[in-house]
């Protein structure tokens, strides 16, 4: 198998999982959706391990 060969069933193998994504997925209401980028805004990270509170000694 050549690069070439590699290079072209990677790119089948994303969209056919992009494929399946988009029929499986409701569309986003950008009404209720997060803002993209919360710089200021006065959100409580939550969710990941930043919002994580410090472990206690």
């Amino acid at each position: 198998m050549t690069r070439g060969h590699v290079v072209f069933l990677t790119l089948i193998g994303v969209a056919v999982f992009l494929g399946l994504d988009f029929a499986n997925s409701e569309p986003l209401n950008p009404y209720t959706a997060p803002p993209l980028m919360s710089l200021g805004s006065g959100l409580a990270a939550t969710g990941a391990h930043c919002a994580a509170p410090p472990p206690s000694k």
